[in-house]
């Protein structure tokens, strides 16, 4: 081949190999602009202020997710930690989001705290693309409505569970009423039972429906000025007969100037309920005492007995709605359990809190501390 030829081949293919270079280059640097100008991305407007004020916990993530923003209730739920999050599951979750570019919203269960067990927090989280370069990550803490979901379950599994008890106990007396037709003191054993069943059964239905109405309203939305003194007139009144019975003594020591702010009609069942308990669980021929103080703008209302005293073991628990220390002995006292759990939430409604002392075989104090209507000066009744 001649040489002119060689020298025309090779510039053809330099010609060729330097316009491919240059096009590669522009290919690159219009790439590069790309990259530039998403990772020069800023946050969308607004979005910081927001995430700034949110109540809830809020992140905002860039592409290797690190922690960009981040909102006081998301380090108040431990979900961040510097510019990382501490949660395994949200970066699974959020690498997904980067790959697919779909939002997700999902529930997640998170330990909080890092010394000890912590504490098990259920959260509801969306995780959603914020332009090309973010991700916002929004979390609401569901603990509490998942508790009182578990709670209103166990509380009708409950209600269903004790309810029959008093209903088979009636069926089978009727049915034994019925087959000792012919014996009249058989019949008038049974009818006898009958109606302590049947008590027992209203009783626990009467309980319930209070419990229920308690738990629904908000008894200081209205609040009135109480007069502790008649609360405490009204609840041993109810409870004399019951005391009679048993030749047992309620003896009252009031001020006649304390008022609280709430229910009276709620008050004077809790008070109720806390005698009530000291007569039927108190040894005959004992007395029952009723004291009001005031101390530090706090109205202290102690129902004293000489019974059998609750274990250490049993004291937070007598709180709990049907549970009882002693069932066989609350079956044959017509106890429901449902009481000290009514006295518990008339408390907590009305801002205040029942504490309980107690000995075994020396007796119990529960005490009702409400906060007073106005101060008072200190005075021990």
């Amino acid at each position: 081949m001649d040489a002119a030829w060689y020298v025309l081949l090779s510039l053809l293919l330099g010609f060729a190999v330097g316009a491919l270079s240059v096009h590669l280059l522009g290919v690159a640097a219009q790439r590069g602009r790309r990259v530039m100008a998403i990772a020069s991305e800023p946050v969308p407007d607004g979005i910081a202020s927001m995430v700034g004020v949110l109540e809830s916990a809020g992140v905002v993530l860039d592409g290797s997710n690190q922690v960009i923003l981040s909102s006081p209730g998301a380090e108040a739920l431990d979900l961040v930690e510097g510019r990382h999050l501490r949660v395994p599951a949200l970066v699974e979750h959020a690498r997904r989001i980067w790959r697919t570019g779909e939002a997700e919203t999902f529930e997640l269960a998170h330990r909080r705290g890092r010394i000890g067990t912590g504490t098990e927090l259920q959260l509801r989280v969306r995780i959603t693309p914020l332009g090309n370069r973010f991700l916002l990550l929004l979390a609401a803490d569901r603990t509490e409505e998942v508790r009182l979901a578990g709670v209103r379950r166990d509380f009708v599994a409950n209600v269903s569970h004790e309810l029959k008890t008093p209903i088979g106990a009636v069926a089978v007396l009727a049915e034994a009423i019925e087959a000792a037709s012919e014996d009249p003191e058989r019949v008038r054993a049974f009818s006898k039972r009958m109606q302590v069943e049947a008590e027992r059964l209203g009783r626990m239905t009467k309980e319930i429906i209070d419990l229920s109405r308690i738990q629904a309203d908000d008894p200081l939305e209205d609040a009135a000025r109480v007069p502790i003194a008649r609360v405490v007139d009204v609840a041993v009144d109810r409870n004399r007969v019951a005391a009679d019975a048993k030749r047992m003594r309620i003896i009252p020591r009031v001020l006649d100037d304390v008022e609280v702010l709430g229910s009276e009609e709620l008050l004077t069942t809790a008070l109720q309920n806390l005698v009530a308990n000291a007569v039927q669980y108190s040894p005959e021929a004992t007395h029952v005492g009723v004291g009001v103080r005031v101390q530090d703008g706090i109205v202290e209302i102690a129902v004293t007995d000489k019974g059998v005293g609750i274990a250490q073991e049993d004291r937070e628990r007598v709180f709990e709605r049907f549970y009882r220390v002693d069932p066989a002995r609350s079956r044959v006292t017509g106890g429901t359990g449902l009481g000290l759990s009514i006295v518990k939430h008339v408390a907590v409604t009305h801002g205040g809190e029942v504490t309980l002392w107690s000995r075994p075989g020396q007796g119990s104090t529960f005490t009702l501390r409400l906060p007073a209507a106005s101060h008072h000066r200190e005075e021990t009744a």
